[in-house]
């Protein structure tokens, strides 16, 4: 994603103390009511029964709204815009899985805001068209998940709009085709761009009618990402390609999780539309993979490969929520639940180690509790939404 942190509305917080009390004092009112279902519910803390895990996914929901400003409509606006758009998502999955509508007032605040144009970027921005093409995609996904919910077609022709734009910088001048990531200088093609624009583009022919041109470009995004070379032997996606000449090659990049992650959603997409079951093979080998790296899941805990040294910038927080997220999403089509026991896993331990004591969760969902910010809150949500 960009680093850039720019965005509409960056001013400081508006947030006041009293405001922030008034979060706590609800959050500890919840917290009491929770201990009682931990107990009643499981052993070492964790809730066993639906009702106590929907309610630990409130609570970290409502403790991840304590980031939320109304005058932005940016959640930590300090923070990378994109995670806005990563943090709407996972309230909209949340609201998608349990029927609630309690937070559609701050998405259509969040929506109205950010999607206004914003002339220092490309086109004039406007629509969530940003200087980088995964920008688009995070949101133009969380455009889908709105549209399913509200099914009001202005937020459908927003993500019709999304996908437009990130097709425009697909380029057969360089690695054979695919988008490209940096929009202002046009030198890289990269994993999340692709996998999220190939996942935008079948998500849409599955929520429209009779489509054929979305399915078209789906299989064409995926078609060539599956010959690019990023996905390695070990069956997991590094994070880009070096040109050599005229061909392109593995970069040998970090695995980051999230790249291991929207490929599952994408994949989960395209078979839906489709119904070839090699995608789903293709999925699995790399949900394995992550699932059994010593590098990806010590100990069976998912860990981003940037907290072994505490090198995590901004956004890497935010990557294990949209990995556990995509898993979901293939684990929820599979006949059994091959994933569910792992996802559940990743629950007892970031609920048990990870958590401090006024409902916030941290970096290493192995424990111990570092600091509390957005990208981190994100993932917890998203892991908690989940298991659902």
């Amino acid at each position: 994603m960009s680093q850039s942190l720019n965005g509409a509305g960056d001013s400081p917080s508006k947030r006041t103390n009293v405001f922030r009390h008034f979060r706590l004092k609800s959050w500890a009112i919840g917290a009491s009511c929770l201990a009682l279902l931990v107990t009643i519910g499981g052993a070492h803390g964790v809730p066993n029964s639906p009702m106590a895990s929907r309610n630990n996914a409130a609570a970290a929901i409502e403790s991840m709204m304590d980031f939320y400003d109304p005058v932005t409509g940016r959640w930590q606006p300090e923070a990378p815009w994109w995670t806005t758009g990563n943090a709407l998502q996972a309230l909209l999955d949340y609201m998608a899985k349990t029927g609630s509508r309690q937070y559609m007032p701050q998405v259509n605040n969040t929506v109205t805001i950010q999607s206004a144009p914003l002339a220092w970027w490309p086109s004039g921005g406007g629509d969530f068209r940003a200087d980088s093409t995964d920008d688009t995609g995070w949101w133009g996904l969380a455009m889908v998940r709105l549209y399913e919910l509200t099914r009001d077609p202005k937020y459908l022709t927003i993500a019709k709009e999304d996908e437009a734009y990130m097709y425009s910088y697909w380029s057969n001048d360089t690695c054979g085709g695919g988008i490209v990531w940096d929009i202002p200088s046009r030198s890289y093609k990269n994993a999340i761009s692709n996998e999220l624009y190939f996942k935008l583009a079948a998500s849409l022919h599955n929520i429209i009618p009779h489509d054929t041109f979305y399915l078209s470009r789906a299989l064409q995004g995926w078609k060539w990402f599956k010959a690019s070379g990023m996905i390695n032997s070990a069956n997991l996606v590094n994070d880009g390609l070096s040109e050599q000449g005229t061909t392109c090659t593995n970069n040998g990049a970090t695995t980051y999780t999230y790249n291991q992650g929207v490929i599952l959603g994408g994949l989960v997409q395209l078979y839906k539309a489709t119904g070839d079951q090699s995608l789903i093979k293709t999925a699995r080998s790399i949900a394995d993979a992550v699932i059994t790296s010593p590098l990806l899941s010590p100990k069976g805990i998912l860990t981003e490969p940037c907290e072994a040294d505490d090198s995590c910038d901004p956004n890497g927080p935010a990557f294990k929520g949209i990995f556990v997220r995509n898993l979901d999403e293939l684990d929820d089509i599979l006949p059994g639940h091959p994933y569910r026991h792992y996802l559940q896993q990743q629950v007892h331990s970031m609920y048990t180690l990870d958590r401090n004591s006024s409902g916030f969760y941290g970096l290493s969902w192995a424990g111990p509790f570092d600091k509390s910010e957005i990208a981190r809150q994100t993932s917890a949500v998203s892991l908690l939404v989940a298991v659902l």
